[in-house]
């Protein structure tokens, strides 16, 4: 199978007149999300480039973004499913595993950011206003109208593709790796177009349909439990 290289997204909605109460909460929403995930950035910006050192011998494959459009039967996707486990095994590799909700590239994304992957929504803010703000840099990528491409990727629950990868190695300075389940192309690096890489961002990638978040297992977060309820909440 063909491998890709990536090289930079948030999106805004017009909706009709609200108070101006209503108008001023969402815009505090909007502003203590910004604070809080810049805070978590500055925190976890600086990184030791372990993964990479431990990869350092493969040797990445030329990236082109594109939209999906493949998916894999059951078979081959059990096939590189344990294919992806086996490359896991070789280097060391532990994966934080995201959900599959459709959000799972943009939670990968965050855990690498935050160590959390539950800033994944403002990820794709940002991701998709990349997009809108830069069309000239991706709708030739795009094989439909690119309005219509970045408002379906402003959705929750709508599957992140490698368009969308570029656009968040461009929006957040990073060098994006992928460790992937294809039988031929085993490691994927997604630059920035124009500036140089501030942070490596390590994710797997597994037969074309979800992504997790990469760590060495010595470096692994400790899973947190859910926290058990008081039996009157």
């Amino acid at each position: 199978m063909q491998g890709y290289a990536y090289t930079a997204r948030q999106g805004t909605w017009s909706v009709g007149e609200s108070s101006s109460s209503t108008s001023w909460s969402s815009q505090q929403d909007t502003e203590d999300d910004r604070m809080i995930a810049l805070v978590l950035s500055e925190e976890y910006a600086n990184l030791d480039g372990a993964v990479a050192r431990r990869l350092a011998n493969l040797a990445p494959v030329p990236h082109v973004p594109r939209i999906n459009t493949y998916i894999p039967n059951l078979s081959d996707a059990s096939m590189d499913h344990q294919r992806l486990i086996q490359r896991l095994n070789v280097y060391g590799l532990y994966e934080v595993r995201v959900s599959g909700d459709g959000n799972c590239q943009f939670r990968a994304l965050s855990d690498q950011m935050y160590k959390s992957p539950e800033h994944h929504k403002h990820i794709r803010k940002e991701v998709v206003k990349q997009l809108k703000d830069n069309h000239s840099l991706y709708e030739g990528y795009v094989p439909m109208k690119y309005k219509r491409y970045y408002k379906k990727m402003a959705k929750s629950g709508e599957w992140g593709d490698h368009v969308t990868l570029q656009a968040a190695a461009d929006k957040f300075a990073a060098k994006i790796c992928l460790l992937t389940s294809f039988r031929d192309t085993c490691f994927i690096e997604i630059m920035p177009q124009y500036q140089s890489p501030q942070r490596e961002l390590w994710l797997s990638f597994w037969s074309e349909v979800h992504y997790n978040s990469l760590y060495e297992i010595q470096d692994a977060p400790i899973p947190h439990k859910p926290r058990k309820k008081h039996w009157l909440f």
